[in-house]
């Protein structure tokens, strides 16, 4: 199993990394430390993350070269915006000590503020064309977002990092990422989302889930990290316990067989985890991000 991805612009990308969303930035250090010596090679963060800082400390206190690490941000919507978003480029770089990023994402599309969104995009561009970062992309982008995007801007994003896991796989988004050679990113891969509500059905105690994790002597997260990239999804669990960053990592000797890959594709309900992108404001959901 090949443990890199191929982005459509040649750039490789390491096929799971750590995601840090919702990890206090006092966890974050140890948390990205504990994932780089274990043999990640990419962290995930986000400006809204308030912990970008952090994520740099742990890469140079891990004693990994942080050339050797795959460094991904997000730009969030307050910060929407040509001449914003190459200011916020400046602002996340700073918090994480580098000169460059290898992928730079926007957070969120702003349906109500199209336009401030494709400014943003075009700063992307902008950047990459300065080798500033390495490859650009979105998250959370619906079907129309995608095309109005791809109508209005130049180069076709390299990822969209979307919810995926069992419950929700949004297969028809994941066929026009095929179209367009955009690369699927899953966050809440393992459908952690599914469990912030008491009555939720959790992915971790799904009973096809764990009936396939014992015939492999595997856990359920560990069967759902393998599905993914089974299905070429690139993958970004998160966890701040030093014993799960290497449980979600220990995924690349096992296979599952292509009757288990189907069980867990029925198992999708349509039933979104996190808010609908179309929700999203800057009335609601609007904060500044800080300077460096």
């Amino acid at each position: 199993m090949t443990t890199s991805i191929t982005l459509n612009n040649g750039v490789e990308l390491p096929a799971i990394g750590l995601g840090v969303f919702q990890t206090p930035p006092a966890e974050t250090v140890d948390a990205v430390a504990a994932a780089l010596r274990t043999g990640y090679r990419h962290i995930d963060t986000a400006a809204a993350y308030g912990n970008e800082r952090e994520v740099g400390q742990g890469i140079r206190e891990s004693g990994v070269d942080p050339a050797d690490v795959f460094l991904e941000t997000k730009i969030w919507i307050s910060d929407y915006g040509y001449d914003e978003t190459l200011h916020a480029f400046d602002k996340s770089a700073g918090k994480l000590g580098v000169d460059q990023l290898d992928l730079l994402i926007l957070h969120q599309p702003l349906p109500s503020a199209f336009e401030r969104t494709i400014g943003a995009y075009r700063a992307l561009e902008k950047l990459l064309a300065d080798g500033r970062v390495r490859a650009i992309g979105v998250s959370n982008f619906m079907p129309a977002h995608l095309t109005q995007l791809l109508e209005q801007t130049e180069v076709v994003p390299a990822v969209n990092q979307i919810e995926v896991h069992p419950y929700f796989q949004q297969k028809d988004l994941q066929e026009l990422h095929r179209e367009h050679r955009i690369l699927t990113q899953a966050w809440s891969p393992i459908g952690g989302i599914t469990s912030y509500r008491e009555s939720a059905r959790r992915s971790f105690d799904e009973p096809v889930i764990l009936a396939i994790g014992e015939k492999h002597g595997r856990s359920a997260a560990q069967v759902m990290l393998r599905w993914h990239l089974q299905h070429g999804i690139q993958v970004i669990p998160k966890s701040t316990k030093p014993e799960r960053i290497a449980e979600n990592f220990d995924i690349f000797d096992f296979e599952l067989t292509a009757d288990e890959v189907a069980q867990i594709d029925a198992l999708d309900t349509g039933a979104r985890g996190g808010p609908d992108p179309e929700s999203i404001t800057l009335e609601t959901y609007g904060r500044p991000i800080p300077e460096a």
